[in-house]
């Protein structure tokens, strides 16, 4: 195959300082609803990168679950590669691939893990089998087989039936609270439009335009 063949020219759209919304939470929230209308596959599916503590890098894809001017929310096995990466290192970078509108957006920022209420609160609203999941699945642990997953499965339907399904103790959410948020807009001629909203020790927002 030619990677020649996968040349594009981007031109769907441009991005001027003029139309951005006055924070990049609002205008996350203005691209984000775009996606949708595009029907765009699980428009909150991001690449989250971490780093362990000696600076070896790893990426996943994971599901936003939430945002607000805090920042942005998702959740996970806290015994995770991810979970002990971010203990170890909690500064993260999301990025969300929107491909098919020629746009991304890019987050830096550091991580909390959310208040135990919330998490529950969230583990709850989440469909019954998701529920019995996150206890069976003990993430990045290597297993035998598949056969280890369904068996635990069915022991636990069977556990729980007719209760309610406890939220596992090594369970929760992180929140990102961005010091970066970039928004980049594919342009022809690879002259993209990049304009990146940077926090100030006092709170505020500047923004930047970056060469692309």
């Amino acid at each position: 195959m030619s990677l020649a063949d996968l040349r594009k020219e981007y031109s769907l759209a441009g991005l001027a300082e003029k139309d951005l919304a006055r924070d990049p939470f609002r205008q996350f929230e203005k691209w984000f609803q775009e996606a949708q209308a595009a029907k765009i596959p699980e428009p909150n599916a991001m690449t989250l990168a971490t780093a362990a503590r000696d600076g070896r890098p790893s990426a996943r894809t994971v599901l936003l679950k939430g945002v607000d001017g805090r920042g942005f929310v998702f959740y996970t096995n806290y015994e995770s590669r991810k979970g002990r990466e971010l203990e170890a290192n909690p500064r993260v970078t999301l990025l969300f691939p929107w491909i098919a509108i020629e746009r991304q957006v890019t987050i830096e920022g550091a991580v909390t893990k959310v208040a135990r209420e919330e998490s529950e609160a969230y583990f709850q609203s989440r469909p019954r089998a998701s529920q019995l999941g996150a206890w069976v699945a003990q993430q990045s642990a290597i297993i035998a087989g598949r056969a280890v997953l369904e068996d635990a499965m069915k022991a636990l339907e069977k556990k729980y039936a007719g209760q309610e399904v406890p939220t596992p103790p090594n369970w929760g959410g992180w929140r990102v609270a961005p010091e970066t948020v970039e928004f980049w807009q594919g342009r022809r001629s690879r002259l993209h439009d990049r304009l990146r909203f940077r926090r100030g020790k006092d709170g505020g927002w500047t923004v930047e335009r970056l060469a692309p």
